[in-house]
C-alpha cells in the first residue's frame, strides 16, 4: 500500500507527513532560501519506510521501554508483549506504528486521529497536529482514556535530527539517568558529575554511544551546526520535562533528541509511575503536549 503523505507549506518551510506511518514526518525542509535546507534528517524513500526510517515520529501511550513484561498498578499487573523485531520490551506504545485518520488539512495545518484498543490494557483516542508558521513546525499531541480505569500515560515526540562533525547541543536538565546493558536505567547522577553530558551550555555530543535520559529539564533547547549557519531553538511545554539523546557513534549522521514526559521505564522505577513523569489519567480524562522547532539562520 502507498502511504498518506500530506504537504505543509507556508512558503519558508515544508513538512511531509506520513498518516499512515505513525503519522510520522518524512521530512522537515526550509525551502525559502536558495537551496533546500533539510531541518530534520529526511527519509529518502517513504514508500517502503519503516517507522524510524522517518525524520520524526509520535510517543504514545508512553515513551521509550517498559521492563518486566508489563507493570503493577492500582494493583494489578498489566502484562505488555515486546512490539519491534529484536526488542526484548515493548518500546514507544503504538501511535508510532498504527495509521492515522486525517481529520483536516490546510496548506500550513493538518491534524491526524488515531482510535486505539490497546496495547495491553490502554484504550485511547488521539489527535496530532503539525502546523507551519515562519518556518517554525509545532507539534502537539492530544489523547484521552478510553478504558474503564484509571491508567498512567505518556506522551513524547521523537525527532531524527542530522548530525555533522560541529553539531553542539544546549539542554538544561539536572539529573541523567544511567544506562545498562539492556538499556534500561541503573541509576542516576547529577550532571554536575558528568560533564561530558552537561549541555547547560553549548557542548559537542559524545564520539562514542549515547542513549540516556536527562531529568529535570527545563524545556528549552538549542541545536547548533555551525558548517551550515543554521540553528533550532525548541521550546516544550509541560509535561515535556525529559529530554532523551540518542546516537549510536559520532560519525553516524544522525542524532535523536526526544522530548517527552517520562524517563525510560518510568512505569517500573522506584516511586512508581505518577513520580516519574507518567500521568495518571481516569476514564474519559485528557493528557496533552506541545513543542515548538525553530530554525534560524546564525553567522
Amino acid at each position: 500500500m502507498v502511504p498518506r503523505l500530506l504537504r505543509l507549506s507556508d512558503g519558508i518551510a515544508e513538512a511531509l507527513v506520513a498518516a499512515d506511518i505513525g503519522a510520522g514526518l518524512v521530512s522537515y525542509d526550509l525551502v525559502g532560501a536558495a537551496e533546500r535546507i533539510a531541518v530534520f534528517r529526511a527519509c529518502l524513500d517513504p514508500f517502503p519506510a519503516r517507522p524510524f526510517e522517518l525524520a520524526s515520529n509520535l510517543l504514545l501511550p508512553w515513551s521509550n521501554r517498559i521492563s518486566g513484561g508489563g507493570f503493577h498498578f492500582a494493583g494489578r499487573f498489566h502484562p505488555l508483549a515486546p512490539n519491534l523485531p529484536g526488542e526484548r520490551f515493548p518500546n514507544h506504545g503504538n501511535g508510532f506504528s498504527s495509521a492515522w485518520s486525517t481529520a483536516s488539512v490546510a496548506p500550513e495545518r493538518v491534524e491526524l486521529s488515531l482510535t486505539s484498543i490497546g496495547p495491553g490494557p490502554f484504550r485511547y483516542e488521539a489527535r496530532a497536529t503539525y502546523a507551519l508558521s515562519r518556518g517554525a513546525l509545532t507539534m502537539a499531541l492530544w489523547l484521552r482514556n478510553l478504558g474503564p480505569e484509571p491508567l498512567p500515560f505518556g506522551l513524547g515526540f521523537h525527532p531524527w535530527l542530522i548530525r555533522t562533525p560541529r553539531t553542539l547541543l544546549q539542554g538544561k536538565a539536572k539529573r541523567v539517568l544511567l544506562e545498562g546493558p539492556d538499556h534500561l536505567p541503573t541509576g542516576e547522577a547529577p550532571l554536575s558529575s558528568r560533564p561530558e553530558w552537561n549541555f547547560a551550555t553549548p557542548q559537542a555530543l559524545p564520539m562514542g554511544w549515547i542513549n540516556n535520559a536527562f531529568l529535570d529539564w527545563d524545556g528549552c533547547a538549542s541545536i547548533l551546526w555551525p558548517e551550515r549557519a543554521l540553528a533550532l531553538d525548541i521550546v516544550a511545554d509541560p509535561p515535556l520535562t525529559t529530554y532523551i539523546v540518542y546516537s549510536p557513534a559520532g560519525d553516524c549522521g544522525f542524532f535523536c533528541f526526544e522530548p517527552v514526559s517520562h524517563p525510560v521505564d518510568a512505569h517500573n522505577l522506584p516511586g512508581g509511575p505518577e513520580a516519574n513523569g507518567l500521568v495518571i489519567l481516569a476514564p474519559r480524562e485528557t493528557l496533552s503536549a506541545t513543542c515548538l522547532f525553530r530554525p534560524r539562520f546564525v553567522r
